[in-house]
């Protein structure tokens, strides 16, 4: 009897901690397949300290004091921030460019952002746009039409915690090349179906609507396709070059901060929410049971044989959620189609936001050939 007793009791614990070991990892990888809205590593908030009608300080953090162009965002505000003009050692000034949304005061706590613009193409760049709905497999799917005049279209698609608003920032680069836009909100957006199982698989499964909006163009008459994807929405286009029915007409792609490790992207997205490393086995586990991710699909990601079409990669060494390190294997192992844009002191799908100027030319000469 006591040992029957005993057996029972040890069976119970390893069932009560293999339990709790499940539960820890969901927990963890909720991080890498939720991304929150704002973004999968907030920085923390800087405070205003004051404004003028063209000036505004910060306290001066790694984020606020970065070189470039970002959104400073709060509830029911946000604004962009230009170039910083000035420094003491705990606060910086930068250029107000605009404000989109509500107003900056003194006292208010604002996120830095990579989002730079809010709104539409109307209302944050003043460009003219259609709203268009794509045919997919989970239903419609939202998207923002720019009409332009060649018969190669550009299909911009966002990443990780993010909305198609990612995609404002390089709308009027794209427009004054009079490249026609499909800007797509895919499955889990605002206004988009939901996926079935209401997490992200960071593109493993979105780059179907991608495909729909391929198709979609095709439809409309695109002769040509250039897709331009973020982080996990550049997984997408490399997804969707290598299995579109219509891939043939992809002639170039745009991959800023892709995710080409899969793995790493789950590990750091969980650390910098304050996954401990105890729980980081845990976390990828469960990750991979929730998305099921077939391993020779998740390599091929980053396989440069898949690589068809001229590509221009966009990536640096400071991002911390997609090591840029198969980025830059990728572009070595093929030089004759692949062209690495290095941006320093940028994090994750901010590399336009590091040099705007910078970024634009590149994306120019790069996509003059395929117009």
């Amino acid at each position: 009897m006591r040992l029957r007793i005993a057996v029972a009791a040890a069976v119970t614990t390893v069932l009560g901690a293999g339990t709790a070991a499940l539960a820890a990892g969901r927990y963890g990888s909720r991080f890498a397949l939720k991304p929150a809205a704002e973004g999968p590593a907030p920085e923390g908030a800087v405070t205003v300290h004051s404004l003028t009608r063209d000036h505004v300080v910060l306290t001066r953090t790694g984020a606020s004091a970065r070189r470039g162009v970002y959104g400073l965002a709060a509830d029911g505000t946000h604004a962009t921030a230009g170039e910083i003009t000035g420094r003491t050692p705990y606060s910086v000034t930068r250029r107000l460019l605009r404000t989109q949304e509500g107003a900056l005061e003194p006292g208010t706590a604002v996120r830095v952002t990579p989002q730079a613009f809010t709104g539409d193409p109307r209302t944050a760049l003043g460009l003219d746009f259609t709203d268009v709905e794509v045919p997919g497999d989970l239903g419609e799917l939202p998207a923002w039409y720019l009409p332009g005049d060649r018969a190669t279209w550009v299909i911009t698609v966002h990443g990780f915690g993010a909305t198609r608003e990612q995609a404002l920032s390089v709308l009027p680069a794209l427009h004054r090349n009079r490249f026609p836009q499909l800007v797509l909100g895919y499955r889990g957006d605002p206004g988009a179906p939901a996926s079935p199982d209401g997490i992200s698989h960071l593109g493993h499964t979105e780059w179907r609507d991608l495909d729909a909006a391929m198709r979609y163009a095709v439809e409309y008459g695109a002769e040509r396709i250039v897709l331009f994807g973020w982080s996990t929405g550049a997984t997408m286009a490399l997804r969707a070059l290598a299995e579109s029915p219509v891939r043939d007409r992809v002639n170039g792609l745009v991959l800023d901060s892709p995710v080409l490790d899969w793995e790493a992207t789950v590990r750091a997205a969980a650390e910098a929410n304050g996954v401990p490393a105890a729980l980081m086995p845990l976390t990828v586990r469960a990750a991979e049971g929730r998305t099921d991710p077939h391993p020779e699909q998740v390599a091929a990601m980053a396989d440069p044989g898949r690589i068809t079409v001229p590509t221009l990669l966009l990536h640096g060494p400071d991002d911390k959620l997609a090591p840029w390190a198969a980025s830059r294997e990728l572009a070595a192992r093929r030089p004759e189609l692949v062209v690495l844009h290095t941006v320093p002191g940028a994090p994750h799908a901010a590399m336009w936001n590091a040099d705007p100027a910078a970024y634009e030319e590149t994306l120019r000469r790069f996509l003059t050939p395929l117009m």
